[in-house]
Order: C-alpha cells, then sequence, then structure tokens
C-alpha cells in the first residue's frame, strides 16, 4: 500500500485537468483520439444523493470524461448493488467505478462480473470483505460519533408484518459529524434533503469483494468522524488500494473535490 499525501497530489491537479481537457478537444478537432476515455461511474452513500459529486462530475466532463451518478437507492446491500451493476450493463466501454462512504459497498458487489471495470476509487468508503457490514466495520474501530447522531424511523413494508427502519442523521448534529469543514449553510441543505441509510443495507453482509481482481485506489479524509480513518487504512491496505490521505471531513468529495478529481485521474492513468 503506498501512501501520498494530498498537497503532494493535488497541487498539479488542476493542470491536469486543464491538460487533459486541452489534449481531448486537441484530438477532436484532428480526429487523432487514441480510444475512448472510460466512463467514469460514480456511486453515493447513505444520508446524502448524487449532487454531492457535483464538483467532482465538472471537473471530470471538463477533462472529457462520460460520467453517470446514479441514485444509489441505499435499501439493502444485494438490492443496491444488482441496481448499479445494472448501470454497468448499460455501458459498452471501460469503466472506472468510484464511491463514497456506503457506495463502497455497493461497488465493491457490483463490479463483479464487469470485465470492464478497469479501476475501483473509495472515497472515504467502505471496502468489506465478504461477510462484513458497514456497521460492523464502523465499530471495528474506535472514533465513529455515527451512532449516536442517528435518528430511527420506521415505515411499512408492503406483504409484510414487519416494518423496516431508516436512519437519520439528526440535524443538530449533521454538520459536526458528517462534514464540519463545510460552511453551516451548506450543511443545513444538506441535512434538510439527506436521504436515509436502511438498516437492512447498513447491516448487510457483504459477498465476495471485487477489489481481490480490481486494482483500486483509496482517498481517507483524516478528519472522517463516520468512517474512522483507522477503519480506511485497514480497508485499504487489506485490499492493496493506492492510498492518499486528506485532512478532510466525511464527505471528502464536497470538501476536497479536487484531491478526488486527482485519484480518480490517477486510477485512469495507472490502467489507461
Amino acid at each position: 500500500m503506498r501512501i501520498f499525501r494530498f498537497r503532494r497530489l493535488a497541487a498539479v491537479v488542476a493542470i491536469v485537468v486543464l491538460f487533459v481537457a486541452g489534449t481531448a478537444s486537441a484530438q477532436a478537432r484532428t480526429g487523432t483520439a487514441g480510444g475512448a476515455k472510460p466512463t467514469v461511474v460514480l456511486v453515493h452513500g447513505a444520508f446524502a444523493d448524487a449532487s454531492g459529486f457535483n464538483q467532482v462530475i465538472g471537473l471530470l466532463q471538463r477533462a472529457g470524461f462520460p460520467v453517470i451518478a446514479p441514485a444509489n437507492p441505499l435499501r439493502d446491500t444485494a438490492g443496491d448493488a444488482a441496481y448499479v451493476s445494472s448501470v454497468l450493463d448499460t455501458i459498452t466501454g471501460p469503466v472506472i467505478l468510484a464511491a463514497h462512504s456506503y457506495g463502497g459497498i455497493v461497488i465493491t458487489n457490483a463490479a463483479r462480473g464487469h470485465d470492464n471495470v478497469r479501476a475501483l476509487v473509495y472515497l472515504g468508503a467502505f471496502a468489506p470483505d465478504e461477510g462484513e457490514s458497514a456497521l460492523q466495520l464502523a465499530q471495528q474501530f474506535p472514533g465513529s460519533e455515527l451512532g449516536d447522531a442517528l435518528i430511527a424511523r420506521r415505515y411499512p413494508i408492503p406483504g409484510s408484518a414487519d416494518p423496516g427502519t431508516d436512519g437519520y442523521i439528526d440535524p443538530a448534529r449533521f454538520r459536526a459529524v458528517f462534514a464540519a469543514d463545510l460552511p453551516e449553510s451548506t450543511t443545513r441543505l444538506m441535512a434538510a434533503t439527506q436521504r436515509p441509510g436502511s438498516v437492512g443495507g447498513l447491516s448487510g453482509a457483504s459477498g465476495a469483494p471485487a477489489w481481490k481482481t480490481v486494482p483500486s485506489w483509496y482517498l481517507i479524509p483524516t478528519k472522517d468522524k463516520v468512517i474512522p480513518p483507522a477503519a480506511q487504512r485497514f480497508m485499504a491496505r487489506r485490499a492493496g488500494s493506492r492510498v492518499t490521505e486528506v485532512n478532510s471531513s466525511h464527505v471528502v468529495m464536497v470538501s476536497h473535490p479536487a484531491a478526488a478529481t486527482a485519484v480518480i485521474l490517477a486510477a485512469h492513468s495507472a490502467t489507461r
């Protein structure tokens, strides 16, 4: 496992994006493109939605990459992975599959059976082994403040006598736990629009991990209060990921979009 500090990697990311964008534009004008760029598929986690990737999407699109950021159902591990897998079924060219938080469990499973997935990128995300769950991994190492901040809400399941349970982050604690390095005006909106994570999804066991056969990259936010950095280092080391660390809250793709983009570009450069 190789570890890179954010400053060294992100100091050149704007130059890289501009260079790649300029190269793509020149190739388009001259018809000498060296093959299609991979589609970057971005999968969000719980307590969030795909809009959290907006700044990353903008950087990638300017660099000439097609991007898809589907709505993760956030219902259960197997079902969420099957949905993202169905999105991958529609892509014929190469894919870089990136995720945040619980989305990491989803891509770890969704990538199986897709030979066109060139790289997995974990952005403050879970990278489980078979049989592990998000809750298990978060509780395995000290430092997570998520559990005490959750509010449970039950909802009826048609055809079932047992209700389902969703978890929301208490709006009063959302910023401190989830996004402490973002302005309060931003986190108030994020808290109001958060999508809940189902207990079934967060406690569901993962299947055989794609990172055993697909190369992986990992961006670790060192101020993460949802997934302890120690847990992320453990998962990254086990997966053999190339690691970058950045002084960030859990929502690293929102507060440090350049760092997140730089890791995705590094994965592309190494697997092209």
